[in-house]
């Protein structure tokens, strides 16, 4: 947390500065506007810089460039650190510091560990991770596997900033899919059992429904033949659903994914919960009865049209179950939600958070990713066929293809609203045009320089002003920024961050190690250069972990 400390004592003092020139009556302005202190893209520009002056300039009614001389005038001249500071372009202040802070950052990573990369920005806040939450009908597609990814590395980063985080999976255990799922599996119960039965139209056609209702007459045989339909499709549904679930689990395992809760939609219905929360719209003026049907007036939140929460049937929708659902999550006592959904999702957003707002709860309480579909490419060319499966790539197929680890950085390594094209020959590649290949090399190569070099020093008993190159310095910048990346990536939903972090720190790495001897540089340097590589060793494996890759020592 050293650099992350010292721009919080810089934005203080900043904040002071402009406060105390308003006290001299040299700027006008009734509240300090909202402003970044930030790393600026080019090193000439200073290690930070500031738009202040700028975002003064409408309520202090003066120039920009007046307005940042006048804040310096009021800086304090030996201030955290800061050497010295400049008014540039349109008003920006450029500070550079003290390049000696830099040193100071290898015994904060040695002392930490672990725990480099932590804080306590979260403060403890609850938060729960609805993710993946497949419907348990088939095996988990590359959708599925997307969503898995960025969700629990999401959920490592928050974890991470300080948040008290829960994992959770929403089983789809109700309602016409699982109708669906009966009837399909009726069917092939009975087509293996060499009766000619049509499949139902919309039924789930994949081969692994086959698979299961082998399995099950390996066990029971045709013992079910002759029940009513009604309650063999009940059976055949709760053997199915057990092992679809034991599957996905399973899956989910492989690729590093755990979750803590896994909530039955079924449950809502048993305990009542829809009808509860019905009752609850409906006593305060949000439901209306057309057609036969129970109307939600989502229109109210900026929906397109109002939503159908009951049938004419008397069977309620999905949605109604996804409001009582989410309601359950706050009465849980989380202080934030978030769920990540599929594209084909985004009109349903508008009209959960309406419902939220209608049952009494701030709507901005429940927050969506939502994540755009991946397609993936061999030898150039779209794959739309698993062998496997005979429809779909599955997440089990993918893992076995080109393992997890590259599996979690593609799909972490793309924000979730682009879409993400998974080159799966690039991800197979050992070379360095795979980036998982080129951080993990980076991981690797220093633990075998560590291997060599026997012991590693206590940082505390050494020279680190030693480390003058440019290619040391930049890689000690680098490191220092690991806390407020994993911060930022946990306070603005963006787990891709750690990708880019990661692979620009082993780039750096493989620059330095190019350029500086280790092993065989003079006494004193070489154990200064051995503790910096230790410390990049230790940020890139945190890194890495948060992202659910490994951190091989040998490749």
């Amino acid at each position: 947390m050293l650099l992350e400390n010292l721009r919080k004592a810089i934005y203080q003092d900043l904040k002071e500065a402009a406060l105390k020139a308003r006290e001299e009556g040299l700027l006008e302005f009734e509240e300090l506007p909202v402003f970044v202190l930030e790393k600026p893209r080019e090193k000439a520009h200073g290690d930070l810089a500031t738009n202040l002056a700028m975002v003064l300039a409408r309520p202090a009614k003066s120039a920009p460039r007046k307005i940042a001389q006048i804040i310096l005038d009021h800086f304090p001249a030996e201030s955290n650190r800061v050497m010295r500071c400049e008014v540039a372009g349109p008003g920006f202040i450029n500070l550079f510091l003290d390049p000696s802070w830099v040193y100071d950052v290898i015994p904060e990573v040695e002392e930490m560990d672990e725990h480099y990369g932590c804080s306590n920005i979260g403060q403890g806040e609850k938060v729960q991770i609805e993710f993946v939450s497949a419907n348990p009908t088939g095996l988990l597609h590359m959708g599925n596997a997307r969503g898995a990814a960025l969700g629990d590395t999401l959920a490592n980063v928050m974890a991470a900033a300080g948040f008290d985080v829960t994992r959770e999976f929403y089983i789809n255990d109700a309602g016409n899919q699982i109708e669906a799922f009966g009837r399909s599996l009726e069917a092939r119960y009975l087509q293996l059992l060499g009766h000619n039965v049509p499949f139902p139209e919309d039924g789930y056609p994949g081969e692994d429904l086959i698979e299961s209702m082998r399995g099950f007459i390996s066990q029971v045989g045709d013992k079910y033949l002759k029940v009513a339909p009604q309650l063999r499709r009940e059976i055949l549904v709760k053997y199915a659903l057990k092992e679809k679930l034991e599957q996905m689990k399973n899956d989910l395992a492989s690729f590093g994914v755990y979750y803590d809760v896994w909530f039955s939609e079924q449950t809502l219905h048993d305990s009542g919960a829809i009808e509860e929360v019905l009752k609850e719209l409906q006593e305060s003026g949000y439901l209306y009865e057309k057609d036969g049907a129970i109307w939600f007036r989502s229109t109210l939140f900026g929906d397109e049209k109002d939503e159908v929460l009951v049938r004419s049937n008397g069977v309620p929708t999905y949605f109604a179950a996804d409001i009582a659902y989410h309601k359950n999550k706050f009465q849980r006592g989380f202080d934030r939600v978030i769920n990540i959904w599929g594209a084909d999702h985004h009109g349903h957003v508008a009209r959960l958070k309406g419902a939220m707002g209608a049952l009494g709860y701030n709507p901005d309480r429940l927050q969506v990713i939502i994540m755009q579909p991946v397609r993936l490419f061999r030898g150039g060319e779209p794959v739309r066929m698993s062998k496997r499966s005979g429809e779909y790539i599955t997440l089990r197929d993918l893992i076995d293809d080109v393992g997890k680890d590259a599996a979690r950085y593609f799909f972490v390594n793309r924000s979730s609203d682009s879409h993400l094209d998974f080159d799966l020959d690039l991800a197979r590649e050992q070379s360095s045009d795979n980036p998982v290949y080129y951080v993990q090399y980076a991981h690797a190569r220093i633990c075998s320089i560590l291997k060599q070099a026997g012991e590693i020093p206590n940082s505390k008993e050494i020279d680190l002003t030693l480390l003058t190159d440019p290619t040391e310095r930049a890689l000690l910048e680098e490191i220092a920024e690991l806390p407020r990346e994993v911060g930022y990536a946990a306070l603005h939903l963006e787990p891709h961050r750690l990708t880019h972090y990661v692979y620009n720190l082993a780039n750096l790495f493989h620059g330095f190690y190019t350029n500086c001897h280790v092993l065989n540089a003079e006494a004193g340097l070489r154990e200064a250069r051995l503790a910096l590589v230790n410390a990049c060793r230790i940020t890139l494996r945190n890194t890495l972990r948060l992202i659910g890759v490994s951190a091989p020592e040998r490749m």
